[in-house]
């Protein structure tokens, strides 16, 4: 199945340590262009994040914001540095025997002195943890939501492959017709002139004429290169830049068939032909 390069995912889990939260985001880019945001303290993800994007996405610009939520959460318990208190009290006899003043240290002072409280900190490894883990499901869901953007791309670029398909038939079932008509016209105009003219010269450029407007070989290349669009379609995949490349030989084949036009209808259905393939063309540039 194809994917469309724009997409978004939004994924939540909540733990006693708090709240984490992915956000997964991405428009068209030529290439994969990855800009994870993470909070400080979990800075060490930032490369098993790219690594996971890497082996899930081709391309498109891709914003993957995590975001922690802990600042509300109250402690479970306080611990004091026993040893660190004792030396702050050696520490302040000592001083007092040297200045001579008896001076000790408040309890007051000893709880807000830093390090002396100290609260359990939370396992990293757990959060990290926790984070890959949503990382993974944030990242299902976004693949999910391009590929049934794909599918409507799909459905799109194959309502035009039709429409080729239809003109090419019109084309070329009026083909003979065309040819025989302007043959003939070629000749009344010919027998209007009043000067001899050469009969076998006169077949020589009939035919080169009718050789020149005969595009049976470029509604060929047509229908061959529908048929690949239709292949590339369905194998799905990374099929962007495939796809941009058969819209740039469709639309090659539609600029001869107008330069050959001997007919009011070839060049209407060139015309066609380039309009359908640029709307397709434009819809391709959201396919991964």
């Amino acid at each position: 199945m194809i994917r469309s390069m724009t997409a978004f995912s939004r994924k939540e889990h909540t733990a006693s340590w708090g709240t984490l939260s992915w956000e997964l985001r991405s428009v068209n880019h030529r290439y994969l262009e990855l800009h994870p945001r993470l909070p400080d303290t979990l800075r060490d993800l930032e490369n098993p994040v790219r690594e996971a994007l890497r082996n899930a996405l081709s391309r498109g610009k891709v914003e993957c914001t995590l975001k922690i939520k802990a600042e509300n959460l109250a402690p479970t318990s306080l611990q004091i540095n026993e040893t660190f208190v004792k030396q702050l009290l050696d520490a302040a006899h000592h001083l007092g025997n040297l200045t001579g003043d008896s001076g000790t240290l408040s309890m007051a002072t000893l709880l807000n002195w830093p390090g002396v409280v100290t609260t359990p900190e939370t396992d990293q490894s757990e959060i990290q943890l926790a984070a890959q883990t949503l990382l993974q499901e944030a990242l299902t869901d976004f693949i999910a939501n391009r590929e049934r953007e794909g599918q409507v791309l799909h459905n799109i670029i194959s309502d035009r492959l039709d429409k080729i398909e239809e003109q090419v038939a019109i084309v070329r079932t009026n083909l003979p017709e065309i040819l025989q008509a302007q043959k003939a016209k070629l000749k009344a105009r010919l027998e209007e002139l009043t000067a001899n003219v050469d009969m076998d010269r006169l077949e020589q450029e009939i035919v080169y004429l009718a050789q020149k407007a005969d595009v049976d070989e470029e509604l060929d290349r047509l229908v061959t290169h529908v048929k690949e669009v239709r292949r590339t379609l369905n194998k799905g995949g990374a099929a962007g830049r495939r796809l941009d490349f058969l819209m740039q030989e469709l639309n090659r084949e539609a600029n001869t068939l107008g330069s050959k036009s001997i007919n009011t209808l070839t060049t209407q259905a060139s015309v066609e032909l380039k309009v359908l393939i640029e709307q397709m063309r434009e819809q391709i540039q959201n396919i991964e």
